[in-house]
């Protein structure tokens, strides 16, 4: 079953949950602004999908992400520090995040979800 990191006061997440709902599909949903990601999920997510590039994984909109700065740091941070800055702060992840054995995505994207968690 998916794990389903979402926030209940994000539109992207609801979305997300309810295309899950409409298709009866179960998942573990978890609040990421309450209990973010472990550091050690991040950063074995980070690296498994590493090709998809650090930029996947941040709320590039989010307040956040440009009261920090890291627009012009994300290209010289470590997988290490990422996984760290995440877990410290769950409005930094890109919502929802969805993860089960095999697969990951971040956002919402209905024909990603379709060809992902069906």
């Amino acid at each position: 079953m998916p794990k389903f990191y979402g926030y209940k006061r994000c539109s992207t997440s609801r979305k997300a949950q309810k295309w899950f709902d409409d298709r009866g599909l179960s998942y573990d949903f978890q609040d990421l602004v309450e209990t973010p990601p472990a550091k050690s999920d991040l950063l074995a997510w980070l690296t498994k999908y590493q090709d998809r590039g650090l930029r996947y994984f941040f709320n590039t909109s989010g307040q956040h992400y440009r009261q920090l700065g890291l627009k012009d740091k994300l290209d010289s941070m470590s997988l290490e520090e990422a996984a760290d800055l995440l877990s410290k702060d769950g409005k930094l992840i890109k919502r929802p995040l969805v993860v089960d054995g095999q697969h990951l995505t971040c956002g919402f994207k209905e024909d990603v979800y379709e060809q992902t968690w069906k």
